[in-house]
């Protein structure tokens, strides 16, 4: 297989209880046509998890609660898998396109985490209507503005 390099366009960041994204500079841009949609599909490196162990890393013993004993990693949300790109839904708050900056309401991203790429979360193309998951993790919420309110902690053994 052919290999390639992927390059941060920026990071997330926090300041004084808020989360944004800080564009690299040059992708300013980039943000023209993003105002008014109300969320982002956030593609991040789990930077703090790229191991080769982890890497490596195929099964998955026990990683949810109330999940199977074994799992393989494309089956999980696991920052440990063969490349560490994890996708978040992010609200957007507010657009500096000036200062290259995105003001969103979560990310359970650590400061500095490298952000990969961003698309406008769009329902027609993102959202299922009727999705189905395994008996084990039916009873999380069926969507993120009720997960806020979920004990996730329980949940997790990762």
């Amino acid at each position: 297989m052919k290999e390639f390099t992927v390059y941060p366009i920026g990071s997330i960041e926090g300041k004084e209880g808020a989360q944004f994204i800080q564009l690299a500079p040059g992708y300013a841009p980039a943000l023209a046509g993003l105002e008014g949609f109300g969320h982002i599909d956030v593609l991040w490196w789990f930077d703090r998890c790229d191991t080769p162990a982890a890497r490596a890393l195929r099964i998955a013993g026990r990683p949810y609660t109330h999940g199977p004993a074994v799992m393989g990693v494309f089956a999980t949300r696991s920052p440990q898998r063969p490349n560490p790109i994890a996708l978040s839904v992010a609200q957007v708050l507010r657009i500096d396109q000036e200062a290259g900056r995105i003001w969103i309401a979560y990310s359970d991203a650590e400061p500095g985490t490298p952000v990969l790429d961003l698309k406008p979360y769009t329902p027609s193309i993102d959202r299922v209507g009727e999705p189905q998951v395994p008996g084990w993790c039916s009873h999380w919420p069926q969507a993120m503005e009720r997960a806020g309110e979920f004990d996730w902690e329980s949940e997790f053994n990762f």
